[in-house]
């Protein structure tokens, strides 16, 4: 458990600027609502949302020592003031798990740098300091494999993630509406199904194929 601890700081900032991403998109395409609602900023009150922020990390980390998932509150859009609703939508919806990638990539740069550097000041330096670049480095090695779960996660087609927006935006509009419909109810069955070995074992396996590019990034450099 306390392996994942560092994880969690950069977990909640991961959510937030993942429906920031959402937002800012939104604004990009005409709709100003999460600027309108203050939700464009990195102040994490806005955004945390006391089950998905909070209770649904510390519950995981307590009962199985890691911390799967979390989120933030859904940034508001209208897609009334999109100029092309299901193109626009679409847009809005893959610029989050997008953002979670840069951000994987952000952290395997932070891990390079850390490392280097705990490496450069190895035996000349303090014990206090060389713990705090070893806290640093795991925070955000495991920051890095956390936006990749996150990533993979939103993308899957089931509501109400990003991905059913894609797949929503593909079907003829009465059938999208009764695919939405589904709404939070889907993430409950998956999770769910995750106890199916062959459904956990599909979800790693995507999981270990998108992370494997920024773990052997990293490694290059170490």
């Amino acid at each position: 458990m306390i392996n994942e601890l560092p994880v969690i700081p950069i977990l909640l900032f991961s959510v937030i600027i993942h429906e920031i991403a959402h937002g800012w998109m939104a604004m990009k395409l005409g709709d100003p609502t999460a600027k309108e609602l203050g939700r464009l900023t990195l102040n994490p009150i806005p955004h945390l949302d006391p089950v998905g922020s909070v209770l649904v990390p510390l519950i995981s980390l307590a009962a199985t020592g890691h911390v799967f998932i979390a989120w933030a509150k859904p940034v508001p859009v209208n897609p009334f003031n999109f100029l092309h609703p299901r193109r626009d939508n679409v847009l809005v919806s893959v610029v989050g798990p997008l953002s979670n990638i840069v951000l994987a990539f952000v952290c395997s740069m932070a891990v390079v740098a850390l490392a280097s550097l705990a490496r450069g000041i190895d035996g000349g330096g303090s014990p206090i300091v060389g713990g705090v670049l070893e806290f640093l480095v795991t925070m955000f090695y495991g920051g890095m494999y956390m936006n990749v779960v996150l990533a993979v996660f939103n993308i899957l087609p089931i509501p109400p993630l990003d991905g059913s927006h894609v797949m929503a935006a593909a079907l003829p509009a009465t059938a999208a509406r009764k695919f939405m419909s589904i709404g939070f109810a889907g993430v409950i069955v998956f999770l769910f199904l995750m106890r199916v070995p062959f459904v956990q074992g599909a979800f790693s396996a995507m999981i270990a194929a998108a992370f494997s590019p920024f773990r052997d990034l990293v490694g290059m450099f170490l």
